[in-house]
């Protein structure tokens, strides 16, 4: 069949144009349900449609003022018709929308469908999600707010500057390495500070727990213990966040294995895995225990991103990466395992970053370094139990003693059968 005359027409364009009138609609029906718009389905899909004639215009003259003249004039006639029958706010957001509308139409025209596709969406979510996103900024305080500055900084700007060679003895400290080391911990604790403090009391225990462990599994551990001893009557719930904020430890290092030596991943994942597996079984009979009128209690976490914090564990890191690197030369093996055991007490990230950048740098094996994050994993898990058994009481202690040593037998476990095969 000849479809010839399609192209005599212009007709060969007209996907492009269904793909711009898509792209106006489904912002325009998120714009037609607030009442405070005044611009709906049709006005963005004529936008849409407007930005792609434009793109068209402008490449078939060899001109690109077309485009930037046809910009200018959604613009003002925009804001023109707010400032026009708007007494108090102009509706900033449906004019940004507008304008965004017609770029994205223009975007199709130019061969970038699928981008301008993913970016309405995105636009169109973040249109919906008005309250939700104003209850975000509302829940961050204004330290919070220069934690992610300050992150922002050592990540964009002081990060790419460091030297990305190794120094010292054993040539252990390399400053890009620890400070992308220092760079990855903050931003996934700072995710999870981020989260806790925006889904407060509203989710329960499940979602407490998970994202307390995600900023720190020893400051929930601190902090429920203490709130245990303060409130006897929330005791099944300081259990289920405890062992909860603990297991998230496992998933945590499995990410921070994955990003940092993803070689290491067959080893390592059945000994995180086994763990997890035995623990959730014991999360998930304490959470069947939980009464319902147990007050749900946020923990108060300190921001892991600020500037004091991540200079703290980049020193802390380099500390242990040095004392890891001349132990394991002067002891072999075991005296990397020492090292871990002892490091493991305060931070189980250290040892395993540490142990993952010998790994890299061939002072260690795959099954050494899994075995001394096991046993740094495993030092860590004692060491919150005792905190337990000391500021939570003997009652608390024995009821997280079930779980976290489900963890430890299912790491001991899979790191006995991963030493035998």
């Amino acid at each position: 069949m000849d479809f010839s005359f399609l192209h005599e027409n212009g007709l060969e364009h007209l996907p492009a144009f269904i793909k711009s009138l898509g792209i106006g609609l489904l912002i325009g029906l998120e714009r037609e349900r607030s009442p405070a718009a005044k611009a709906g389905l049709r006005t963005f899909a004529l936008v849409a449609l407007f930005g792609t004639i434009s793109g068209l215009l402008s490449d078939a003259t060899h001109s690109p003022w077309i485009l930037f003249a046809g910009f200018m004039i959604v613009g003002f006639m925009t804001v023109s018709a707010y400032l026009r029958e708007s007494e108090g706010d102009p509706g900033t957001t449906t004019v940004a929308a507008i304008v965004m509308c017609y770029g994205l139409g223009a975007l199709v025209w130019y061969g970038y469908a699928t981008l301008a596709v993913m970016l309405a969406i995105t636009t169109t979510i973040l249109l919906y999600y008005k309250s939700e996103l104003r209850g975000i900024t509302q829940s961050l305080t204004r330290r919070d707010l220069i934690s992610m500055l300050q992150l922002s900084v050592l990540t964009f700007i002081i990060l790419p500057i460091l030297p990305d060679r190794n120094f010292g003895p054993y040539n252990a400290i390399n400053p890009h390495q620890i400070w992308l080391m220092v760079v990855l911990v903050s931003g996934i604790s700072f995710s999870g500070y981020v989260a806790l403090r925006i889904v407060g009391e509203r989710y329960g225990a499940p979602l407490l727990g998970l994202l307390g462990g995600l900023v720190s599994s020893t400051a929930t551990t601190l902090a429920y213990a203490r709130n245990h001893r303060e409130n006897g009557k929330i005791k099944q719930l300081a259990v289920v966040v405890i062992l909860l904020a603990n297991l998230m430890v496992l998933p945590r290092l499995a990410v921070e294995c994955s990003v940092v030596s993803p070689s290491i991943l067959p080893m390592i994942l059945p000994i995180l895995g086994s763990g997890l597996i035995f623990g959730l079984a014991s999360a998930a009979y304490s959470y069947r225990a939980l009464l319902e009128k147990s007050a749900q209690v946020v923990p108060q976490i300190g921001n892991p991103a600020e500037l004091r914090a991540a200079l703290g564990f980049g020193l802390l890191y380099a500390i242990v990466l040095f004392a890891s690197a001349w132990i394991s030369d002067l002891a072999g093996s075991s005296g990397m395992y020492a090292v871990a055991m002892l490091s493991g007490l305060t931070d189980v990230d250290a040892i395993t970053l540490s142990s993952l950048r010998l790994l890299a740098l061939g002072k260690l094996h795959d099954m050494e370094a899994a075995t001394s994050i096991s046993i740094a994993l495993l030092s860590n898990i004692g060491f919150k139990l005792g905190l337990v058994f000391f500021i939570g009481g003997r009652d608390l202690g024995w009821r997280c003693a079930g779980g976290m040593m489900a963890v430890s037998a299912g790491v001991i476990l899979a790191l006995a059968i991963m030493h035998h095969v």
